[in-house]
């Protein structure tokens, strides 16, 4: 049995999503690009979800997000949804556009954490040996220095949505700074000096680059030549400090003994069952009573 997903109201997560059978269905391109950040400027405006950070590869994207209402998989239902529908009319594919698996979202217990999930986002490009700068990646990529700035103005594509429609021609996506740190600055100028590290690191390990005419030559139906990890673990947990990490991992399971406890009485016809802080499902379909966050 898979484990319930705890949402909890303010909790800041490293999100990944990836692509079926890890095709390059995400692969940059003008409407690709155009897609998903207004798609993303939707679902953040519609479900009040902050985005701190974002990079979209070829096969998977990556964000960096804080949930205040404890609407994360709302949010990212309506963000899958759309963008697979939109991109597979753009490819002209009617199959599964995601990985049969749900999308990954791991909690960042303390500043620090975030900032190097953030860090460990940008530098995507460059870990994976696309391009020697991030900043040199033709997709989506957020900029650290658009942290804490103007909103950045998104329009509708023109493809696949309905010019007449009740969408926004256009929407405003802020990307705001993650809580824990003191200013924009702060954070900005820590981000850019984890990000160069990890992409140093990443160019001196690396052979050599795809490049970007071959990032744009590939077809959304290739898929990498190496072999995806198997049975791999698929944390929920990000903490850098042991005893932050142990922390939280007791919270999870006290969570997920509480919940089962609780759906086992809610299957037995008992109402009134009450559900742990954190519960999505039950709460949100089926009206179950859950506790309130402390």
């Amino acid at each position: 049995m898979t484990a319930p997903r705890q949402v909890l109201p303010g909790t800041t997560y490293l999100v990944t999503h990836r692509c079926a059978h890890r095709q390059f269905l995400l692969k940059p391109s003008r409407t690709t690009n155009e897609v998903f950040l207004y798609v993303l400027a939707l679902a953040a405006r519609r479900y009040g979800v902050k985005v701190h950070a974002y990079c979209v590869l070829s096969n998977h994207y990556h964000l960096i997000v804080t949930d205040p209402g404890a609407r994360l998989p709302a949010f990212q239902q309506l963000l899958g949804a759309l963008v697979a529908r939109a991109l597979n009319a753009s490819w002209g594919r009617w199959e599964g556009f995601w990985a049969r698996c749900s999308f990954s979202a791991v909690s960042l217990a303390t500043p620090s954490d975030i900032l190097d999930k953030a860090a460990y986002v940008l530098a995507n490009p460059v870990a994976a040996r696309l391009v020697r700068s991030a900043r040199q990646w033709p997709g989506l990529w957020s900029s650290p220095e658009v942290i804490g700035g103007a909103e950045l103005k998104v329009h509708r594509p023109k493809h696949f949505f309905d010019p007449d429609g009740q969408l926004e021609d256009s929407l405003g996506l802020e990307l705001s700074t993650p809580p824990g740190f003191k200013s924009e600055g702060e954070f900005r100028e820590l981000l850019v000096t984890a990000l160069t590290k990890r992409e140093s690191e990443a160019a001196q390990a690396a052979s050599g680059f795809l490049g970007v005419s071959r990032v744009l030559a590939q077809r959304p139906t290739d898929q990498p030549k190496s072999r995806e990890p198997r049975r791999s673990v698929s944390p929920r947990i990000a903490a850098r400090d042991r005893w932050k990490r142990i922390e939280a991992i007791n919270r999870l399971q006290a969570f997920v003994v509480a919940y089962r406890r609780a759906l086992a009485a809610w299957r037995k016809g008992k109402a009134e069952a009450l559900f742990p802080a954190g519960t999505y499902l039950m709460r949100i379909a089926y009206g179950a009573a859950c506790a309130v966050c402390s």
